[in-house]
């Protein structure tokens, strides 16, 4: 009699063909992993493209991030030079005013002398 019970003897060698098959699928793969990790060229392929990545994400991220932080300067100083040119055309109204009032008050200084002039020759005259 043979070890499994069956008494032909056909049942081990089925179980040892079957693990001679398991343990072929296993030493299969465990040769490509060894191939792989022994491809020092793949590996480092593998690894300049997840660094290539990795880069170009985060130089997508930080163009992202200073576009966002120029627009909001950009937008500061043409709000900031707004302000200034209006406060500088207010300033500029201010000053074309202030000259008209100033003229009008010499001219109003000067019309007042004239006329005090002319009256101080009539009564001049009116007594010779």
């Amino acid at each position: 009699m043979t070890g499994n019970g069956t008494g032909n003897g056909t049942g081990d060698v089925e179980v040892l063909r079957e693990e001679i098959r398991r343990t072929r699928v296993e030493l299969g793969e465990t040769m490509e992993l060894l191939a792989a990790r022994a491809d020092v060229k793949a590996r480092l392929r593998e690894s300049a493209a997840q660094a290539k990545g990795r880069m170009l994400e985060q130089a997508a991220h930080t163009m992202g991030r200073v576009r966002g932080q120029a627009t909001g300067k950009a937008r500061f100083a043409r709000e900031q030079a707004a302000g200034k040119a209006r406060l500088a055309r207010a300033r500029a109204q201010e000053k074309q005013g202030a000259p008209r009032r100033d003229q009008l008050g010499w001219a109003a200084v000067a019309a007042g002398a004239v006329a005090t002039v002319v009256v101080l020759l009539i009564v001049r005259r009116r007594r010779m």
